[in-house]
């Protein structure tokens, strides 16, 4: 349900002539929040983030402690330019809000994280096609 509001929001804002851009202070990570207006705020979640898994790490904190408060469960953030959209999927990054996005981390059992394709497939996979081929 929340998802349709993060991409009805993305959809006004692409309606728009001008693109939203993230803001690109060094090592600065930022949560984005839709206004009614159209508009985007970005507030300061941390400074001195060496890198964008490490902003999204701490947007993914925060996405945990509001989700156990009853809050939003998918949260888009920003970092260095870049936007970074946590989803119940895995974290995604672009380059803007309306444009293609890129998996950093997927969820996986349980709703941890993890690199795509660091997970094999699992056993049962693999019998399934063993028995098929018997019969």
């Amino acid at each position: 349900m929340r998802w349709i509001t993060l991409a009805a929001a993305t959809l006004a804002l692409g309606g728009c002539a001008k693109e939203v851009a993230a803001p690109v202070a060094a090592g600065v990570c930022y949560q984005a929040v839709f206004l009614k207006d159209g508009g985007v705020r970005f507030n300061k979640l941390s400074e001195n983030e060496p890198k964008i898994e490490s902003c999204a790490a701490s947007l993914e904190g925060m996405r945990m402690r509001f989700a156990a408060l009853g809050g939003a469960e998918e949260i888009v953030g920003a970092y260095q330019g870049n936007y970074i959209f946590l989803l119940k999927e895995g974290i995604f990054r672009s380059d803007s809000l309306t444009g293609p996005r890129y998996p950093m981390l997927v969820r996986i059992g349980g709703g941890e994280l993890a690199q795509p394709g660091a997970v094999p497939q699992t056993s049962s996979r693999r019998n399934t096609r063993r028995t098929q081929q018997e019969h």
